[in-house]
């Protein structure tokens, strides 16, 4: 099977994890690390830029040899150097990296000083105190780590983010499509809801009578498929080489939209519907609505609704969160569309930890059909990424000024991404914000404090009169990171009475502002910044991750501010109000 990017970006990444384990040359840790970023970012899957022959090396981070490597994945399905760290590694060390206060470096010294190689082994030296007696540990990592332990364990197995999914979904969807007798085929279940993780995929189809078994075999048959759990007449099952599990029900054309429904889910949305079709002498099951025994709906999910006399809710909206009670009295929102957005509010450039130039991330956005892209690098704080000290950002501020000038159609937003301090004080000083068409204040550093002084810090920094956008506010990395212990409600009430923005952050494994405090900031009127955090072109298309988190928000159009036209959204921003 060709390989998707995310497959291609997790052996890269693989790589180069085993190699900081392993103590090599930093540069060729960082070049694996590089090239892994950049496929995660792309939107074109690159085993097909390869098949036209296309020159991987004109994206900068990916040279001849790196290229070479990623042919090779894309035509074997694994790297050579991977298959040689296996036989020097443990395996079993990479799921140590699901710990976050472990990095590559901390697990290596775990394993050289105790031989530990899995996270079964990882707890026990933790239980019996020797993670503390390490150089550079200590009883508090320790500690954290035996919490990061137990919320694994409490997790179970770990989800996929929607959007690796996505690829495996959209080339199942597009297969069985293609496969004759075929009708109708729809991916239900948690992906259709959006939600931010997968355990798996359900897939519903219907076919002309007799076109079963072809579709069944040709389902079983799919180049991904690893192992066939079942084979069956109207249901069948497989693990792809991901591990994906994915389950292919056939159901007859009169019952599809109550399929649909039906596993679509979610369980607490379907339980409160067929309620309330008992409470009007209905029966609701996957089948359809009954009177008695007659079939009075099926054929579509918006029959579902109509019988009920409910107007359509859209899958996003299905986790019994209030949605039926909305529905029946028609003031559910018209959720925001990708045609709404305006322009992107958070971009990084080549001149911190991006890959693209000015121009570059200009083009693409103008190509998007943007009519403003907001280019905010980091600030002094993020040394890592080469923040910008308050000389570097003025002559970053005259060489976005050079780049308008030639720019049609488009304006770049002179903007920074200003680190939060501890203190709730911003990396930068007010003289120089106050330069910007807006500022985004983050926080990246000492994400441990306790809720209280966490929330002080925040709400400290939003008293700034220059701090316009409050990035991804809780800081979480889903399967990664655990958001930062925050009275989110609280910052909410004091974006509202600063009128500070929020930023819905649409970085795959952020997503936030979560999608439940998306809801609950727009019913206090609280706006928010639908924005990309793009650290490439290509990242830019990100977006459509976060309409998808902004629909499961109950976002609508009027709730998010990059849906103006630019001499709005700057009327709009606090330092212009």
């Amino acid at each position: 099977m060709v390989p998707h990017n995310n497959e291609i970006r997790d052996i890269l990444n693989q790589v180069a994890d085993l190699l900081e384990i392993k103590g090599e040359n930093q540069f060729r840790v960082r070049a694996y690390r590089e090239a892994a970023r950049i496929i995660e970012g792309m939107t074109e899957q690159v085993s097909q830029m390869v098949k036209d022959q296309e020159d991987l090396t004109r994206y900068r981070g990916i040279g001849k040899d790196m290229a070479g490597k990623i042919g090779e994945i894309i035509e074997t399905g694994t790297l050579g150097k991977l298959e040689q760290l296996k036989d020097e590694l443990p395996m079993s060390l990479l799921d140590l990296m699901k710990i976050p206060s472990l990095g590559p470096r901390k697990i290596s010294h775990i394993y050289n000083k105790l031989g530990v190689t899995t996270l079964e082994g990882l707890e026990r030296s933790a239980r019996e105190g020797k993670i503390a007696d390490l150089n550079g540990f200590g009883e508090k990592t320790q500690q954290n780590i035996l919490e990061s332990l137990g919320r694994i364990k409490k997790s179970g197995e770990k989800r996929l983010l929607w959007s690796d999914a996505a690829p495996f979904a959209d080339a199942l969807e597009k297969y069985l499509k293609g496969i004759t007798g075929v009708r109708q085929v729809r991916v239900a279940g948690s992906y259709r809801r959006g939600k931010e993780t997968v355990g798996d995929l359900d897939i519903l189809a219907t076919c002309r009578r007799g076109a079963e078994n072809d579709l069944m075999k040709s389902f079983v048959s799919y180049e991904g498929v690893k192992n066939v759990l079942a084979l069956g007449k109207t249901k069948s099952s497989v693990i792809l080489r991901s591990g994906l599990q994915v389950d292919l029900r056939i159901v007859a054309g009169v019952s599809y939209g109550a399929a649909l429904h039906y596993f679509t889910g979610s369980k607490a949305h379907n339980i409160a519907v067929r309620k309330l079709g008992t409470e009007q002498g209905f029966k609701i099951n996957e089948y359809g609505v009954y009177k008695g025994e007659k079939r009075i709906a099926g054929k579509t999910e918006k029959e579902i609704y109509e019988s009920l006399g409910l107007v359509y809710i859209e899958p996003e909206l299905r986790e019994n969160l209030g949605e039926i009670e909305a529905a029946e009295d028609n003031r559910l929102p018209e959720l925001v569309k990708r045609s709404d957005i305006r322009g992107d509010l958070h971009c990084h450039t080549r001149r911190t930890d991006g890959h693209g130039s000015l121009e570059e991330m200009a083009e693409a956005a103008k190509a998007l059909g943007y009519g403003y892209l907001a280019i905010t690098e980091h600030s002094r704080k993020v040394a890592m990424a080469g923040g910008l000290n308050e000389k570097e950002l003025r002559v970053h501020i005259e060489n976005i000024d050079k780049v308008n000038q030639n720019l049609k159609g488009l304006r770049l937003l002179k903007a920074i991404e200003v680190d939060i301090l501890p203190d709730g004080s911003l990396d930068l000083g007010d003289s120089v914000l106050r330069e910007l068409d807006l500022a985004v204040g983050s926080v990246h550093y000492q994400q441990r404090l306790s809720r209280k002084k966490q929330t002080e810090r925040i709400i400290r920094a939003m008293d700034n009169p220059n701090l316009d956008i409050l990035g991804h506010p809780t800081a979480r990395l889903i399967n990664t990171r655990d958001p930062m212990d925050i009275d989110l409600e609280k910052i909410i009430e004091a974006a509202k009475e600063r009128k500070v923005v929020i930023e819905l952050n649409a970085q795959p494994d952020r997503l936030d502002l979560p999608h439940n405090y998306c809801k609950t900031a727009a019913e206090l009127g609280v706006k928010i910044a639908l924005s990309t955090d793009a650290h490439s072109a290509d990242n830019l298309s990100l977006m459509e991750n976060g309409i998808i988190a902004a629909r499961r928000g109950w976002l609508s159009k009027d709730d998010i501010i990059n849906t103006r036209p630019l001499k709005e959204l700057l009327k709009m921003l606090r330092r212009n109000a």
